[in-house]
């Protein structure tokens, strides 16, 4: 099947090379020309394990290819995905001015039935003004050409991106009609073939589903949280209360693990998209509320132990380690580590930072000479007071104690990500403080 990707951020990007993996002919299309000139080049936008290799060796077979017009490419293709972004808006709903965009240009050049699949996380509804638009930039035409709307949305971790697209655990198709259904089922029957997990559905249904996916998943994280710190207060084990509800089959094991908060690009956006929904219609998505207040106050827990643990911070070398909101990427938006820094510098601390890929993005965020960043993690606890763990990346599971006290000055860790055994950094010599 001959396809344009529109959007080549972290969806449009991982979706169109995968689609062009199982032998699809793939034109990834974005309106931002460096961006496109450096993909033909070979230059990932982003970090994603796999992404760079697979990205090469489908433009080196001819199936993938990069453009910043869709008219190039529209004639040729059976389908258009929107993978553009939806940032949140000022009231925490999703901008979906560039979703329109798409759709109004896809009005302007399609000329034969084409269906436009939108992969970006849109609101309920979306559906019927990405038609509307379509058919009003028709309308201006003169002319009647058939085309059709579907929802697919997307449901990749980063980190592990291309794994959860070449292995879907399930495929999300919202259609109006069957051709739709047929086009969207040919497409990812490659990927579905040992089974079946094409689940198809109304629009509005599959539109729903992502957010309702991403909100029950935050959900879990600020659950867990919340019972970590109350498990502080009354003594209890975190680890203990989660294996134990984790072990009931109703529950589950799955992001039940306490630490300091969840960020990325997609949890807080949708949790805020979905209550702004809700309060639109009238209606006050509580538990959703909730969600969000219990991971904007987790984010200060880190900083807020370090305090109490060391009372006069100014002056004080302190160690980060991780500044990625999640393993696994580069992606800085909404971390947990960009709270902790603007606390730490409020507060006359010198930080000293470590993450094994998110530097760059750190200093385009962070500024150059905002922090010291360093090409170890061991670098970054030169004369440290202090270490702080905000993200989990495996490297930092095992450290070598000898090493940190030889490289510290101080003897305190704190833990957002409860990596290690209390018992055993005790044992090495360190005040070890963790989350529930």
């Amino acid at each position: 099947m001959n396809i344009a990707m529109v959007g080549t951020g972290y969806v449009g990007l991982v979706s169109g090379t995968c689609f062009a993996e199982m032998g699809n002919m793939v034109t990834c299309v974005d309106v931002n020309q460096e961006k496109i000139q450096n993909l033909q080049e070979g230059i990932m936008p982003i970090y994603e394990p796999g992404l760079k290799e697979l990205v090469l060796q489908n433009q080196d077979a001819g199936r993938l290819k990069f453009s910043t017009s869709l008219a190039e490419c529209i004639d040729d293709v059976d389908v258009v995905f929107c993978a553009v972004g939806t940032p949140p808006d000022e009231d925490g709903s999703a901008d979906l001015r560039y979703v329109l965009e798409v759709a109004r240009e896809f009005g302007r050049l399609v000329k034969k039935y084409t269906l436009l699949i939108t992969k970006s996380t849109v609101p309920v509804g979306t559906w019927f003004r990405l038609k509307t638009a379509v058919q009003e930039e028709l309308d201006k035409r003169g002319v009647n050409v058939p085309f059709g709307v579907a929802s697919n949305p997307e449901f990749l971790k980063e980190g592990t991106a291309i794994e959860d697209f070449m292995r879907p655990d399930r495929v999300i198709v919202g259609v109006e009609d069957e051709q739709a259904a047929r086009m969207l089922r040919q497409l990812y029957r490659p990927f579905t073939l040992i089974s079946d997990r094409v689940q198809v559905c109304d629009i509005p249904s599959a539109e729903m589903i992502k957010y309702a996916s991403n909100s029950m998943l935050a959900t879990r994280i600020s659950f867990m949280n919340d019972i970590a710190n109350l498990c502080e207060l009354v003594g209890a084990n975190v680890d203990a209360v989660r294996r134990g509800i984790g072990a009931d089959d109703r529950i589950g094991k799955k992001f039940l693990y306490s630490g300091c908060g969840y960020g990325g690009s997609c949890f807080p956006k949708d949790v805020k998209a979905l209550i702004r929904s809700g309060a639109e219609l009238g209606y006050h998505m509580r538990i959703l509320e909730a969600v969000e207040a219990v991971n904007e106050k987790q984010k200060t827990i880190p900083f807020k132990k370090l305090k109490a643990a060391m009372p006069e911070l100014k002056g004080k070398r302190i160690a980060v380690w991780g500044l990625a909101f999640k393993p696994g990427t580069d992606d800085m938006r909404e971390a947990p580590s960009l709270v902790l820094i603007d606390s730490l510098l409020e507060h006359g601390c010198e930080v000293r930072a470590y993450d094994p890929v998110a530097i760059d993005e750190a200093q385009r965020r962070l500024g150059v000479d905002t922090i010291t960043y360093c090409d170890d993690m061991y670098e970054a606890c030169l004369d440290a007071d202090a270490l702080v763990i905000v993200t989990d990346w495996k490297q930092f599971r095992v450290p070598s104690w000898a090493l940190l006290r030889k490289a510290m000055s101080g003897r305190l860790i704190v833990d957002g990500r409860n990596l290690y055994d209390a018992e055993e950094a005790a044992q090495e010599g360190f005040d070890y403080r963790r989350i529930g």
